[in-house]
């Protein structure tokens, strides 16, 4: 068989020039698709080597429960390994209905629909619901699967700057009065680690004529005594219309959610071509997201564990003189403020026995260059301890100004 010559093939140029990740890979610092060879949990093994896991996204630290892996086997022995279609024609299960529903009862909404992922629910919320001469407004630290389903959407997308009220309105002020408005935001915020304004946001919408969509995809078992999330930590279920979530991170799945009123809901069934176009979740991702919802309404005490730890690890950030912007969360933003410093705090952090992620250009601006750590309920003191002393020790090394 003949290779196809592509070296002079106009479309793959850009491939042909992209050299941004071997510079990296020549430093010895690329610290992306890194290998794991053992389950998610505070600890795992990489290169055969035991590394304490802080960039994981387990908030409740659920992914290795015997509860959670036996509900898999039982759903993979009952229902097989797949669904063999979308839910739209062959491949909506009992199970199915069951997870919209729990899920529903737990954010307080009257139904829920299932997606593959998180990222097609945000495609296919705003792709459906929001057409030509209408307008999506989103923070500019929203996820990137709602610029995506922004984009997506007939309508127009519009920004304004990371949880700036006074520029939302700004935006919505030029908006004619009569005209859709959806306005998009995060709850927690997956890089800095902050919490949407949403009071604001709700009076905002509401002097407007706008509605609210809030993706909680880290704030489900993070925010509310019951892990329900953004709205319910506010008190404000009933002033946001649509709630988006995820299974990849407290639910210990894979796997999203729209969450709202059911001609809603009905009416992403029909139009929501990521939905409609895409096979169902798998027998064992439902079955490990149900059992994960059933243990985090069980067991309150995990969302307690959780900001307990978050709290030793922020107060000993804060005392050895780290910056850790505007978190309030379990996501901790230690800023490097440069990438390069990033990038050896990652390796040197790795080499010591702790996993971190970098987070830098062009995801944020070099001065915003940061490593990302991340709690779980199930971290030991002891853990979090070690922790503080390696980070200290290697910024050190690579000066990114923690105090003496």
């Amino acid at each position: 068989m003949q290779e196809v010559v592509t070296d002079n093939l106009p479309v793959l140029e850009k491939v042909r020039k992209y050299t941004a990740a071997e510079e990296v890979r020549s430093m010895g610092l690329y610290p992306y698709f890194r290998p794991i060879s053992s389950a998610q949990d505070t600890e795992v093994v990489m290169n055969g080597q035991r590394v304490l896991m802080l960039g994981s996204n387990s908030y409740l630290g659920l992914t290795n429960h015997a509860e959670i892996k036996e509900a898999v086997k039982d759903a993979v022995a009952k229902y097989g390994s797949g669904c063999a279609g979308s839910p739209f024609l062959n491949g909506r299960l009992d199970i199915h209905v069951e997870l919209e529903e729990a899920l529903a009862n737990l954010v307080g909404k009257e139904a829920v629909l299932l997606y593959s992922t998180g990222f097609q629910a945000n495609l296919g919320v705003l792709s459906a619901l929001v057409g030509r001469g209408e307008y999506i407004l989103a923070d500019k630290s929203d996820h990137a699967s709602i610029v995506d389903g922004g984009l997506l959407s007939q309508g127009e997308y519009i920004r304004f700057p990371h949880n700036h009220i006074a520029r939302l309105e700004n935006r919505l002020q030029k908006i004619g009065p009569d005209s859709g408005k959806l306005i998009v935001v995060d709850g927690v915020f997956s890089m800095d680690g902050d919490i949407i304004r949403l009071p604001e946001v709700c009076d905002l919408a509401e002097r407007y004529r706008a509605a609210v969509m809030i993706d909680d995809a880290h704030a489900i078992g993070v925010l509310g005594p019951k892990g329900e999330g953004t709205p319910t930590y506010f008190g404000l279920t009933d002033r946001v219309p649509i709630i988006m979530g995820t299974f990849s991170k407290s639910l210990a799945s894979l796997g999203g959610f729209i969450a709202s009123d059911a001609a809603t809901i009905d009416y992403l069934k029909h139009n929501s071509r990521p939905l409609i176009f895409s096979a169902s979740m798998s027998p064992a991702n439902v079955a490990a997201a149900l059992a994960s919802v059933k243990i985090m309404q069980r067991e309150p005490e995990r969302i307690d564990y959780l900001w307990k730890n978050t709290q030793r690890m922020k107060e000993g950030l804060l005392s050895l003189g780290f910056d850790l912007g505007c978190t309030q969360t379990p996501i901790l933003s230690v800023y490097c403020h440069g990438a390069m410093a990033a990038l050896k705090m990652c390796r040197r952090l790795q080499e010591e026995g702790v996993f971190v992620n970098p987070v830098v250009p062009p995801a944020v601006t070099p001065s915003k260059a940061l490593i990302r750590i991340s709690l779980m309920a199930t971290h030991t003191n002891e853990q979090i301890d070690f922790a503080l002393d390696k980070l200290f020790q290697v910024s050190k090394e690579v000066s990114i100004g923690a105090s003496g």
